[in-house]
């Protein structure tokens, strides 16, 4: 096809087009058909699973994504059977059974919700979505974590205080503590440094390792504290009962797995979550914005779309303008520009 200016009608993507009567309708008339969009969006997740699919070691990060669902689930289903079946129950009275809210919401919370708050950038179907909504899904979780965290540190001291019980004597009540605020600490960061849009990329970049490794730092630490807690809460509700916990009985042996399952949960994340051919691939967008000197994340919102398709919705779009600007250089002298 020869490239000449508009003369009459053209079809692309199926849509006619027609010679613009004012440069500001030339966006507009350049969008793809309706019918064309909708067959691209379906076509979208069919790609991401085939993206996906590409990643090394795709099978072996399906397995272990697989086994870290099970072993938080079973922990969680351990923690209840745990406090229900050996323990007094739940319930919110200053007794034992307001205490028991600690350790199930402790694994549930700051164990395994925090555990895939870590590895939800992982997931190599969710590389077509955008940054920003993955930054929501992350900073979410991470707070419902840090929520029930607190719930379980009330229960806690509330028992105590009406048992008059002193409070902060263990090293386990010294490190959860320290974590549950250092915890808060790196939300509240992450949340002012990556999530709003009022740092600039070196302030990002400077911070973002510190980010990575403060939060497996404190990951890591939440695991070893609740394994030192199970241990003590055992010691303590064992040692004036017939079988001591030293004689291994049925309780000491089903907690004792409990804990077992939390370690190997905890080692799944931290692997899956330090293996580098494992990490999301830097957005398109975020490299352009660099070149050009712009935000790294700053104007996303006005960018990225919550849809997982959009983005390649505007690389179609995009493409568009640039093939019939190319058959009409009139159009770059009309200062038309794309907005991605």
């Amino acid at each position: 096809m020869t490239e000449k200016a508009f003369s009459g009608p053209r079809l692309i993507y199926g849509e006619e087009i027609k010679r613009p009567r004012q440069a500001g309708a030339l966006s507009a008339q350049l969008r793809p058909s309706v019918e064309f969009v909708s067959v691209y969006k379906s076509s979208c997740c069919v790609e991401a699973l085939v993206a996906a699919k590409k990643m090394e070691g795709y099978v072996l990060f399906l397995v272990l994504l697989g086994s870290a669902l099970l072993l938080g689930f079973l922990s969680v289903i351990f923690a209840l059977v745990w406090v229900l079946h050996y323990r007094e129950g739940l319930a919110w009275n200053g007794d034992s059974a307001e205490f028991n809210w600690h350790p199930v919401l402790i694994i549930t919370g700051f164990v395994f919700v925090q555990g895939i708050a870590i590895i939800v950038y992982r997931l190599p179907w969710t590389w077509k979505c955008s940054k920003l909504l993955m930054k929501l899904i992350h900073a979410g979780l991470h707070t419902i974590a840090l929520t029930l965290a607190i719930i379980s540190l009330v229960a806690v001291f509330d028992f105590h205080n009406a048992k008059k019980i002193p409070n902060m004597y263990s090293l386990h009540s010294w490190i959860g503590l320290t974590a549950v605020i250092l915890y808060a600490l790196q939300l509240v960061l992450g949340f002012v440094v990556f999530l709003f849009p009022f740092a600039p990329v070196s302030l990002r970049a400077t911070v973002m390792p510190i980010h990575v490794y403060s939060g497996l730092l404190i990951f890591g630490t939440v695991i070893a504290t609740v394994l030192m807690g199970i241990t003590e809460k055992l010691i303590f509700a064992l040692r004036n009962l017939p079988t001591p916990y030293s004689d291994s009985p049925e309780e000491a042996v089903f907690v004792n797995s409990l804990g077992v399952l939390i370690l190997v949960f905890g080692a799944v994340v931290l692997w899956m979550a330090t293996r580098p051919h494992w990490k999301r691939p830097p957005e398109q967008n975020s490299k352009i914005q660099q070149r050009n000197g712009g935000t790294l994340d700053g104007n996303e919102k006005g960018s990225i779309m919550t849809d997982c398709s959009n983005t390649d919705k505007s690389d179609v779009e995009f493409s568009s303008e640039a093939a019939a600007r190319k058959r009409n250089p009139k159009l770059d002298d009309a200062g038309q520009r794309s907005t991605m």
